[in-house]
């Protein structure tokens, strides 16, 4: 059994440590009022088997919360007094240094919470830990300085989570979609210099691939491009490549024909859009930005939004070769194709390929085939897409997500015309249901109280976040806001009128409907009474967030967070203050905002439908998924997974599994397994539990996680029920 320490280090536990302490206390007090030995070992004893029956590792103070429990048990209250004055005093000692231990232990790599705190940077790795130091500092300024003690306090203790604290001190925003048109088309500027329009498709995609890394660098969040931007510029390469190869071939013969100019031409072109796009997929998988991980960035593939028949049918030449690409995957270490985490990809399904007498049917197979091996694309389907997301004048739009699930409102701009790129989210502070839930102890008007309550809350954190980015100077990210990315601004211009009027938004995010429901009426969403109660929280958070844009016209948006090691730590934080309760805190981790539980037996079809209800309200962003079996044989049934999809859902992906053992070569699935109490990853053939030498691939929240998760989202992988 591990214990966590307060550095975040990890150790085994130490039974005889529990009587160390205890007996020093007890020492303390006079003999008239101590316990035996057996007393003390008893102690130790029922801690040791608490602790075993959490299923977890725990911290320190879980187990000194433990302790002094078990000595009030024992009436013996002038030991316990001693006990918790010696915690306060080691406590006020350490807060001078807490931020130093927790630095070093990183830097050691001996930080077990940092270390699997996000499944796509490795700790190891300099720049990695370069970026974690600065964390931790922000972090300690964010908690010490920039925040009020009570929204610092609802952190710390899981009632909300205040997200992304480690790059809060610095005036920097969440997510965004790159106006990359813009960048192209009309130039830009990269590290000072500048980047002139691109003049055949290849240049196109490497410059794109710059753009990408130097806009990570400048926000903490997702990013996304869209490949139409890049179709225009299959035009220009292919009036290049016909220029050269008609001199090429009329050197040789005078009366070559037009033809036969066209016909090596096109086979050109299609190897440059071969080239290109592989820029772009070894770039992104290759980049390191400046906080240590390459680029979360997502790929957007939508035919309709293409200007003419043309740029459409060049459009659909990219998509497919994109599509290929993914679908071969990248070589790993060993040189075997594997599963990238990066660029995630959305296919926009609509009417020109969701039949299969469509023009583009071509393109959703080899969709489905991708999907199949790799887990992207995902999919938004733009008949509900239009339903869903409807302008002030009435009009459906369809675009992409900043990023995994954060989506833009509808705006209209000062021209009357819809805008997507060049739009960003101020950040997102997310609440616990379940908290909000267990407070109540089924009493639903406390329910409600506590919810007005907890909105107040997240109101206040989240006007904190608009605050640190009011007066942001254009300089402070030049890419960003003086080169096209999101705007063109002058230098010392501040991005104030950006932050308004619904050009960029700010998240309410949520997490733990279903464990909330089923704490407040012991029903599941699946069940009607509890989807009702589910469906009236979900309108009651929506209420909240169109209260504050109408008053403060800020865009405030519902937002299905998509929780990675949170989900562990508002676990943690709920078995703490609630105890064990069957099927509310029983696991260590919650689930992700409105899905059905992972452990829920559904159908696919059913399970989509259910949360497509749900996903309606939360225009901030969401996505929904099935989990499937190896569908590589079975692609008819990803297909009607799709056209479900079209029908039904705005925004859904299929889970597969897509992994390698270098020790033995065993590609399939890497399984879990429970060692000394704690759950980790082994090769089913070979045995192999050396994670530096497997490589797995898990989709844990909307982007694909490649190295490896904390216990509580391990859990959650490892219970995963099939949906097909």
């Amino acid at each position: 059994m591990k214990i966590i320490k307060r550095s975040g280090s990890e150790l085994d536990f130490d039974f005889n440590k529990i009587i160390v302490a205890v007996t020093k206390a007890n020492e303390s007090v006079v003999p008239s009022e101590r316990m035996t030995p057996i007393q003390i070992r008893r102690i130790a004893e029922d801690v040791e088997m608490a602790a075993s029956n959490m299923n977890r590792a725990l911290n320190v103070e879980e187990i000194q919360d433990m302790v002094e429990d078990q000595i009030m048990n024992q009436r013996a209250f002038s030991v316990a007094r001693s006990y918790i004055t010696y915690r306060y005093k080691r406590q006020l000692v350490r807060k001078s240094n807490t931020t130093d231990e927790q630095i070093l232990s990183l830097i050691e790599c001996n930080n077990e919470e940092v270390k699997q705190e996000n499944s796509n940077k490795n700790p190891t790795v300099n720049s990695v830990q370069r970026d974690y130091m600065a964390g931790e500092v922000s972090k300690d300024i964010t908690k010490r300085i920039l925040l009020p003690a009570d929204i610092v306090a609802a952190h710390e203790d899981g009632r909300i989570h205040f997200h992304d604290a480690d790059y809060f001190a610095q005036h920097m925003h969440n997510c965004d979609l790159v106006n990359l048109e813009d960048m192209l088309q009309n130039g830009t500027v990269i590290s000072g210099t500048l980047i002139e329009k691109p003049h055949s498709f290849s240049t196109a995609c490497n410059i794109a691939t710059q753009i990408i890394a130097q806009v990570a660098s400048c926000q903490y969040g997702g990013q996304s491009i869209s490949l139409t931007h890049l179709a225009p510029f299959v035009e220009l390469s292919r009036k290049k490549l016909r220029a050269t190869v008609a001199e090429e071939l009329r050197s040789v013969d005078p009366n070559v024909s037009q033809e036969k100019i066209n016909e090596i031409a096109e086979a050109r072109v299609l190897d440059e859009i071969r080239r290109g796009v592989q820029t772009i997929q070894y770039q992104v998988v290759t980049l390191m930005t400046t906080n240590g991980q390459a680029p979360f960035v997502t790929v957007f593939m939508y035919l309709n939004e293409a200007k003419d028949e043309q740029e459409k049918r060049d459009l659909a030449l990219i998509i497919e070769e994109t599509l290929k690409q993914r679908y071969q995957g990248v070589k790993n270490e060993k040189g075997v194709w594997v599963t990238p985490a990066f660029p995630k990809l959305i296919y926009v399904l609509e009417e020109d390929n969701i039949h299969e007498d469509s023009k583009y049917f071509y393109l959703t197979k080899l969709a489905a085939k991708c999907t199949a091996k790799r887990l992207v694309p995902d999919y938004i389907s733009e008949k509900i897409m239009l339903q869903n997301k409807v302008d002030k004048n009435g009009d459906g739009h369809c675009y992409t997500c900043m990023g995994c699930r954060s989506f833009l409102t509808p705006y209209i701009d000062e021209d009357g015309k819809p805008k997507y790129y060049g739009r960003f989210n101020q950040g997102v502070v997310t609440v616990n249901l379940v908290d909000i839930g267990l407070s109540a102890n089924g009493d639903m008007d406390e329910f409600w109280r506590i919810f007005d309550e907890r909105m107040e809350l997240c109101h206040r954190a989240l006007q904190c976040r608009h605050e640190r980015l009011t007066g942001t100077l254009s300089d402070a990210a030049p890419i960003l806001w003086q080169h096209g990315a999101l705007l063109r601004l002058e230098k010392g211009e501040t991005i104030d009128k950006y932050l308004h009027g619904g050009y960029s938004t700010i998240s309410l995010g949520y997490a733990g409907l279903w464990e909330c429901v089923y704490a407040l009426n012991g029903k599941k969403l699946t069940e009607p009474d509890g989807e009702a109660l589910g469906l009236e929280i979900m309108k009651k958070l929506n209420e909240y967030t169109a209260k504050w844009k109408a008053e403060e016209k800020i865009d405030y948006s519902l937002y299905g967070t998509p929780l990675e090691s949170t989900t562990y730590k508002f676990a943690k934080c709920l078995q703490s203050r609630f105890g064990i309760i069957k099927g509310v805190t029983d696991r260590n981790y919650i689930t992700n905002s409105y899905h059905v539980h992972v452990t829920e037996p559904i159908d696919a079809f059913e399970k989509l439908a259910l949360e497509a209800k749900f996903q309606a309200l939360s225009p901030g962003g969401a996505i929904s998924y099935v989990e499937v079996p190896n569908m590589q044989n079975n692609l008819d049934a990803v297909l009607s997974v799709m056209r479900f999809i079209y029908d039904n859902i705005m925004y859904a992906e299929l889970n597969t599994k897509s992994d390698y053992c270098q020790v033995c070569g065993f590609d399939g699935e890497v399984e879990i397994a429970e060692e000394d109490g704690k759950l980790i990853w082994v090769c089913p053939n070979c045995g192999n539990k050396d994670q530096s030498k497997m490589n797995v691939a898990r989709r844990t929240c909307g982007y694909i996680g490649t190295q490896y998760w904390n216990q509580g989202r391990t859990q959650e992988i490892k219970e995963r029920v099939l949906h097909l």
